[in-house]
């Protein structure tokens, strides 16, 4: 029998491309004989981009953070064959400006949803939950330890000490399922990507590459085709090493393990990026301006911010939302996190670059392999985010 895949969280900026990619039968087909897309906010098959696949079930509303048989009544209800769920993909978030409610409706959310796939599938053979970077400190800035955690950031490294330890979610979420599934016929691990890029059709509160292919999509249109670009960061973010982590190649990694990660390797946390070796926005930047019929240039002498640019020409942005039949109210949604891209292209102006070590070597006997490129990675990003009416279509360079 074929498996089957439920993705909680499914329309955020790293679920969409588990659906997509479970869709287009990676890694190979006949592998995937159902696929359930659970989202918050409604979303339909036409808007998502998904392939119209009669495989895809999208199910919307489910709360989390209900109680644990209201949770379970509305999987049972709406979601179909779900005794027969192989594989769970956990990549929820619940995003918070009080932080302790976001950590603790973070575990909350994580546990009754694991809990209820446990009692509801007996077939279950796989879950999967993402972390991320700030399992090494990254968030805190200039506050990240670099004393007992160092680069390249690896998977054996110890947590963070308090109190930055309490104040992350990760840990009680991960000290919760170590514990709960030691005695279940079903295995698990983490994956821990850095700066995810990925499309989004729904909005999303943290998605980098929405709001930069808006920023040069505008940029190129004001502006004019060939024009330089300044980088809008600093010398040293211009500088710092990390390793991308586009949403096909977080998708592609986790399912690879959640098929063959050996019974010895249960629990163990994977890094999860498009190439084994880091870039910095210095060789990122003119592939991603070039795009747009761009020249991207280092950082400039005059200070220039990404979110400040676009709302001192939302105005423009309005006339091309007319002119190109955009969708209207992304550029400056609530919906999104504003001021995100200046922490994470000014403020994280160190190095954080990963040691990929771990993912390509497992499984031994069937390693992952692939990598992508800056062009690969953001490229398809940029193609969708035209293709879903969120840029114009003729900004990509000719």
């Amino acid at each position: 029998m074929g498996k089957r895949a439920l993705i909680f969280g499914a329309s955020g900026v790293t679920g969409w491309s588990f659906v997509n990619e479970l869709l287009n039968d990676y890694p190979k087909k006949n592998i995937w004989e159902g696929v359930v897309a659970m989202t918050n906010r409604p979303l339909k098959q036409e808007d998502s981009l998904w392939p119209a696949d009669s495989r895809l079930q999208i199910v919307s509303g489910v709360n989390l953070l209900s109680g644990q048989d209201e949770i379970e009544k509305a999987l049972k209800d709406n979601v179909k064959d779900i005794k027969k769920t192989t594989h769970v993909y956990y990549l929820a978030y619940k995003a918070s400006t009080d932080m302790q409610q976001e950590l603790d409706d973070a575990v909350t959310m994580f546990k009754r949803s694991t809990i209820a796939m446990d009692k509801l599938s007996p077939a279950l053979e796989f879950v999967v939950l993402q972390t991320g970077a700030k399992m090494y400190g990254c968030h805190l800035l200039d506050n990240h330890p670099t004393d007992y955690i160092h680069v390249p950031l690896s998977e054996d490294q110890p947590r963070l000490k308090a109190p930055y330890h309490d104040s992350l979610f990760y840990h009680p979420q991960l000290d919760w399922v170590t514990e709960y599934a030691k005695d279940k016929k079903w295995s698990w691990c983490d994956t821990r990507p850095d700066i995810v890029i990925g499309f989004v059709p729904n909005q999303n509160f943290y998605s980098l590459a929405t709001v930069l292919g808006i920023y040069l999509g505008l940029y190129a249109t004001v502006e004019g085709k060939g024009k330089e670009c300044p980088f809008p960061g600093t010398e040293k973010s211009w500088a710092a090493l990390s390793n991308d982590s586009s949403s096909d190649m977080i998708a592609r990694q986790t399912i690879h393990l959640s098929l063959n990660l050996p019974k010895e390797m249960e629990g163990e946390g994977f890094n999860v990026a498009d190439a084994k070796q880091p870039e910095s926005w210095s060789t990122k930047w003119p592939k991603l301006c070039a795009y747009f019929g761009l020249k991207g240039t280092g950082p400039g002498k005059e200070d220039r911010e990404v979110r400040k640019y676009i709302n001192e020409h939302i105005e423009d942005w309005k006339r091309m939302e007319k002119e190109y039949d955009l969708k209207k109210g992304v550029a400056d949604s609530d919906l999104t996190f504003k001021g995100f891209e200046y922490f994470l292209m000014v403020q994280f102006d160190f190095d954080r670059q990963y040691d990929m070590t771990r993912m390509y070597s497992t499984p031994k006997s069937n390693p992952f392999t692939e990598e992508r490129t800056t062009e690969q990675a953001w490229g398809v990003v940029f193609d969708r985010m035209r293709e879903g009416r969120l840029i114009p279509k003729d900004s990509k360079a000719n």
